[in-house]
């Protein structure tokens, strides 16, 4: 079945902004039915979630984090996450970030897969990584970055977000994989890390 009748096509683009880490653009396109339209959106680089899964006398909890965000004035609870350098492997970054923010490092990796966090307005692409079999070591925290790690039950997080208390929509997304995970019906196929972390 063809989407020809969903597709819009780009005539003209105009630049507004180049920034150090977004780039925003307004373009005119021509729409199915050949009127045209101006559609705003931010380019941005990409990114990977990691949900990092530590085993515990008490059962499985999920390594999370509390931070800041500007734009929505909110301290959010989120999975570690963090942009693509640019050329790096998403599995690579998904090492670095967790490592820097949490100071875990794993020996077991698995990609799920991906989200689009924004489609009305960024090319925004984020992988989703899971970890297990995590070592504890030392925070890498940049110097203007701030946040605390906790961790969580995935009863807990549920109960989180059905208050409203979670509304970071990657790791809603991120949440919905475990959902899957543990029941057994999206299954992972993990990878063993046989190179240093970064």
């Amino acid at each position: 079945m063809s989407d020809d009748h969903l597709i819009e096509h780009r005539v003209n683009q105009e630049e507004l902004l180049r920034g150090r880490f977004l780039h925003a653009f307004r373009d005119t396109v021509r729409l199915p039915n050949q009127n045209l339209a101006t559609r705003e959106y931010v380019v941005h680089p990409g990114a990977v979630m990691v949900i990092p899964m530590l085993d515990t006398p008490d059962g499985l909890r999920l390594v999370m984090e509390r931070q800041f965000r500007y734009p929505v004035g909110l301290v959010m609870t989120e999975f570690p996450a963090g942009k693509l350098d640019p050329g790096e492997d998403p599995w690579l970054c998904a090492q670095r970030e967790l490592l820097e923010e949490t100071g875990y490092t794993a020996r077991q990796w698995a990609r799920a897969g991906v989200l689009h966090p924004v489609i009305a307005y960024s090319t925004e692409v984020i992988e989703i990584w899971f970890a297990k079999d995590l070592s504890l070591g030392e925070r890498q925290l940049d110097t203007d970055e701030f946040l605390d790690v906790f961790t969580a039950s995935p009863a807990e997080l549920m109960a989180a977000c059905q208050q409203g208390l979670l509304t970071d929509a990657k790791t809603l997304t991120g949440l919905l994989w475990l959902q899957n995970v543990q029941s057994g019906q999206w299954p992972l196929h993990w990878q063993t890390l046989c190179t240093p972390t970064p």
